[in-house]
């Protein structure tokens, strides 16, 4: 997997514009705004057209028509669970339901603790079942040159049990990672991205060998905080479906061998759940760029 070059698209002026019709406008008229924004990406995505013709096309084993339809769909599920996501995290939450499948494990999280998911669905709305709980959530942000977005949202947020942690070249970010954890608090960040540099293991996924970042789970190992795989995904219109794992608890070793094989382990089991969740949710799969190598393809 070519690594994630650590930016995302958009910029203040769309979450302004979204954040002003969904509160003046309506979700539902957010949704109609966003067929002429999708059907434009469409034809103007060049790279992320590619990618994900390639998912559809090759992962998946999708028709040509199939493919391009899908690319159509998973961009318009996209447009409409990031509309969703800031709808629930500046107070719509009450427009949605949503069904939490593993509630009981993030409850013994007494102490705090690590919650790893992906892009895959909208993994945000964990923060609505943390405030249920009680719970001080931070969200680690891998995109820290558009940091002018996430101040912009962090002012719409502040009413919210919200805070967001900036990854950083100088690492201050793990001091505010380890003053998280010692006052109890969960941590939530993606698992399916790196940026070069940081240290990966390769592991099957979807039938082709995939590079995994190691960083996640090595933060569950080195806090002793236990971390569950959750997943977040879309099933209607206003309903979504939260899944947690049981609680794993990483060992921290101080051989090297014996911790690279924990931790390489404890990631086959993140990347297993991944897994089984993006082959019943297949549209929900958000990485834009060239997650696979073609040419690195395993037999199924």
């Amino acid at each position: 997997m070519p690594s994630w070059e650590g930016k995302s698209r958009g910029g203040v002026l769309g979450y302004q514009l979204f954040i002003w019709t969904i509160r003046y406008l309506g979700i539902s008229f957010a949704y109609f705004l966003l067929l002429f924004v999708v059907t434009w990406f469409v034809f103007n995505s060049h790279q992320a057209f590619k990618a994900t013709y390639y998912y559809f096309r090759t992962i998946l084993n999708y028709g040509v028509m199939k493919a391009f339809f899908s690319i159509f769909r998973n961009y318009y599920i996209f447009g409409q669970i990031l509309i969703d996501k800031v709808a629930i995290l500046t107070g719509f939450q009450h427009r949605f339901t949503f069904n939490f499948e593993g509630e009981e494990y993030l409850r013994q999280m007494k102490n705090g603790g690590l919650l790893i998911s992906a892009h895959v669905g909208n993994w945000e709305i964990a923060g609505n079942l943390l405030n249920r709980l009680n719970k001080r959530v931070h969200i680690i942000l891998f995109d820290a040159e558009h940091q002018r977005i996430k101040g912009y949202l962090k002012e719409v947020l502040k009413e919210r049990n919200v805070h967001f942690i900036i990854i950083r070249e100088n690492y201050n970010h793990l001091k505010e990672i380890e003053a998280a954890f010692e006052h109890g608090d969960i941590i939530a960040m993606h698992g399916d991205r790196y940026i070069e540099g940081n240290k990966t293991v390769t592991l099957d996924f979807m039938g082709f060998p995939v590079r995994f970042p190691i960083g996640p789970i090595n933060l569950a190992a080195r806090f002793n905080v236990p971390v569950s795989y959750v997943f977040a995904v879309k099933e209607r219109r206003s309903h979504y479906h939260f899944y947690a794992t049981p609680l794993y608890h990483v060992e921290f070793s101080r051989n090297l061998k014996k911790r690279e094989g924990i931790l390489q382990e404890a990631l086959a089991v993140y990347v297993g759940k991944f897994e089984e969740i993006l082959r019943k949710y297949p549209l929900q799969w958000f990485n834009y760029y060239d997650f696979w190598k073609p040419e690195t393809k395993t037999a199924n």
